[in-house]
């Protein structure tokens, strides 16, 4: 009895420390509802539109203008120039006056007449592949619609049918929104670095005063971080992935049973890299150097067959990578559990092993 009596005690004297503190409050705690709307600001959108391209229409024919009259009609292109001269269509695609040349030749009409295939090109820039795909999606089916009309006006003369189109469904972000693909794998990163930063600052603090916690202590302070980290979870995988209308709720018992071991994980290293600190403000660059190569690593932004070797061990062993790979099967995927519990078995390992690492450190920590 005295011992859960101590163990709340200290559990809510966690919370009072971390009021008590509005640097390691506003990391812990505000920094989670910050990020939640900031972030997907940038992505509202969603999609790239109106990117300018140039048609070189060199046969000037009622075929070339129904293909330039569908393309005009598409959402993700802006038609900035219609002309008959390829180099001048070039010389605007090196000042940045359009991202791509539609080119429909002079023999087009006579290619359709007689069931050829190819003749149309269209060149993109390479600066922007995101621009690119909308490009070249957006002139793909306009094209298609085009040709397929004008092609039955020859059905009398060839055999020419145009070939069966090809429909791309994604198994999850269906609508291929850029938003929908990069903040569902940021998220649990965001409550990675989150608790990072704070417990490290919090326990930092408790060091500067020469804090050696009991057993009871500990894990009082590792409940309640826990507690936050936890609410933290069920706020982005599910307020603000509706908000924002992300892929959700895949898997939501599998999230529940991974969120605690994920978090486990994340307080053991914060604890453990805590146990080296000799002031708050060491925890900053801890941060300061591990974000971006964190994200890197998780093989989101690049993917992990892409990289060297030796990166794809280092990137698989990080319990970021592990948790943004977890959470999205989970979340976005809706995998079945079993086919993450490879995941969730290396980071309880990952956990215990920090956990009595860090508790080893800081219970035998040397008064100053």
């Amino acid at each position: 009895m005295k011992t859960l009596k101590n163990f709340l005690y200290f559990y809510f004297k966690t919370f009072q420390d971390i009021a008590r503190n509005s640097s390691i409050l506003t990391t812990l705690v505000l920094s989670v509802f910050l990020y939640s709307f900031f972030y997907p600001t940038a992505y509202k959108a969603e999609h790239a539109e109106s990117l300018p391209i140039v048609i070189v229409d060199e046969e000037q024919s009622l075929v070339s203008s129904s293909i330039i009259g569908e393309v005009a009609k598409s959402p993700n292109v802006e038609i900035r120039a219609v002309t008959g001269n390829f180099a001048e269509a070039e010389q605007m695609i090196r000042l940045q006056q359009a991202d791509g040349i539609l080119l429909l030749p002079d023999n087009l009409s006579g290619s359709l007449r007689r069931g050829e295939v190819g003749g149309i090109g269209l060149y993109l820039s390479a600066a922007n592949f995101l621009k690119t795909q909308k490009i070249g999606l957006g002139l793909a089916a306009s094209i298609e619609h085009a040709l397929a009309e004008q092609a039955e006006k020859f059905q009398h003369i060839s055999e020419f049918s145009p070939a069966l189109s090809i429909h791309q469904i994604p198994l999850f972000n269906t609508l291929s929104g850029y938003g929908s693909y990069i903040f569902p794998a940021v998220a649990p990163l965001i409550i990675h670095q989150t608790i990072l930063l704070g417990l490290c600052m919090l326990i930092a603090t408790y060091r500067e005063k020469h804090w050696i916690p009991s057993r009871t202590e500990f894990w009082a302070l590792w409940s309640a971080i826990l507690t936050i980290g936890f609410l933290g979870c069920l706020y982005l995988f599910g307020f603000t992935f509706w908000l924002n209308d992300y892929p959700r709720g895949g898997n939501f018992w599998g999230m529940l049973i991974a969120v605690p071991i994920f978090l486990s994980c994340v307080i053991g290293l914060s604890m453990l890299i805590a146990s080296f600190l000799d002031m708050p403000e060491r925890a900053g660059h801890v941060i300061v150097f591990s974000s971006i190569p964190l994200f890197l690593l998780s093989g989101t932004a690049w993917p992990h067959a892409a990289m060297p070797e030796w990166m794809q061990y280092l990137g698989k062993a990080l319990p970021s990578t592990q948790g943004i790979q977890m959470f999205i099967q989970l979340n976005q995927m809706g995998v079945p559990t079993q086919l993450v519990i490879p995941k969730m078995i290396y980071l309880a390992s990952f956990a215990g092993i920090c956990l009595v690492w860090a508790f080893f450190r800081l219970t035998r920590s040397t008064r100053k």
